[in-house]
């Protein structure tokens, strides 16, 4: 359950979600239905961007044989924030009870992102009596709680799940904090897909995107979080790069015009929103993909790039730390202004690390792993509710025994 998930009209939402629980299925040890709500909008129209989108999502669709619903849910402007998780329960409960009145009927609940998706989820999994997991994965941990009706919010939900997970250790010091047990969080990673992302041939990539010279990778949406700025400010002290910018969002005219005062704008591309397969020519394109995000929990950005041979710089923020291990891998900017970053992108230039290397690297990243996590963790929560419903069954047979 998670607002965090692709539809037909926004595939690439939230496919870190999708990813990690095809994978789960993919081992055949485990069986899932997807309710993925997305806000109500009463117009399809194109003018009205991104809130259009909503309107053009699926009820219902199969993708990558799971089959997933997306119930609407109510937002209020400026009220939605305290008043949307408990909209959002309203919808899934409805949902499941469909789904169970249709005949399917399920073990435990897999929630992703804390608020508003991890306190609605708290809240159903106690009208129906299920065990429930709770994926921290980022800013709704490291931003969201710094208002006060969320936190508490936050806090009542992590009290109440069966366990929490986190995608780096940096979160779980947070949820901790938060006030979580520091045995009921676990720690599941993000993994990469070695078979989509993978070294190809590179200089015929280069030569189909026309381009030469050392090239600069950034991906992700075009947001003040995502910092494209920075890279951008970075390239009067790298005065032979290309940066490409993969990625679509409100920030754009605004970068467009900083790459245009800077005296850049011949080496800036603008790539738009890619799918998957065009982003594995980007990683194998670039010499080096920069990610200068202010926030981040396990980035995928940097799994996709590394798997594909290509080494990364980031901000040392979060979970970047526990991947950026080793300088075959990257580097680490702190802090972060356009001035360390072309530090660390021109000694990745002047260093060149194998992308082989590189890619062996990514070797240990794959999603197997954390199935394998996953599969263990909920079979501890199904397990301890089946122990405790057994052990009510005999207490509700057995009579107490006599004072006597």
């Amino acid at each position: 359950m998670t607002t965090l998930y692709p539809n037909a009209a926004q595939p690439t939402k939230g496919v870190f979600v999708e990813n990690r629980l095809r994978h789960l299925v993919a081992g055949g040890r485990a069986i899932s239905r997807v309710v993925a709500p997305v806000p109500w909008f009463p117009s399809r129209n194109r003018r009205f961007g991104a809130y259009a989108e909503f309107a053009r999502a699926p009820r219902r669709e199969q993708r990558h044989g799971l089959s997933v619903s997306h119930p609407r849910y109510l937002t209020i402007p400026k009220v939605g924030m305290s008043a949307t998780p408990f909209f959002l329960y309203r919808a899934m409960l409805r949902e499941v009870r469909r789904l169970q009145a249709e005949g399917y009927e399920f073990d435990a609940i897999d929630a992703h992102y804390y608020y508003p998706d991890g306190v609605a989820a708290a809240l159903l999994a106690r009208r129906l009596g299920k065990p429930l997991a709770i994926t921290a994965r980022g800013t709704d941990i490291n931003l969201i709680p710094r208002f006060a009706l969320p936190r508490r919010l936050i806090a009542w939900a992590i009290a109440r799940a069966s366990a929490s997970i986190t995608v780096c250790q940096a979160l779980k010091d947070v949820l901790v904090e938060l006030g979580a047990a520091e045995e009921s969080v676990t720690v599941i990673r993000n993994g990469v897909d070695l078979e989509q992302f993978r070294p190809v041939d590179r200089e015929a990539v280069r030569r189909k995107l026309g381009l030469e010279g050392p090239v600069i990778a950034s991906v992700g949406y075009l947001i003040e979080r995502k910092a494209h700025d920075l890279l951008i400010g970075a390239l009067p002290e790298l005065p032979e790069a290309t940066l490409l910018i993969a990625g679509s969002g409100p920030e754009e005219d605004k970068l467009r015009r900083l790459a245009e005062r800077l005296g850049v704008v011949s080496r800036v591309r603008f790539l738009g929103p890619l799918a998957h397969e065009a982003l594995v020519e980007v990683y194998n394109a670039a010499d080096v993909t920069a990610l200068a995000s202010s926030r981040e929990g396990f980035p995928n950005v940097l799994l996709e790039s590394v798997a594909c041979g290509t080494p990364v710089v980031a901000s040392r923020v979060w979970g970047t730390p526990e991947l950026i291990t080793t300088h075959t891998v990257g580097r680490l900017v702190d802090p972060r202004t356009p001035e360390a970053f072309a530090r660390q992108i021109a000694a990745v230039l002047a260093d060149r690390p194998d992308r082989r290397a590189v890619r062996a690297f990514a070797q240990g990243l794959s999603w197997d792993k954390a199935s394998r996590a996953q599969v263990a963790l909920f079979s501890r929560l199904i397990g301890d509710r089946r122990a405790l419903r057994a052990i009510r069954a005999v207490r509700q047979a057995v009579p107490p025994l006599s004072a006597k």
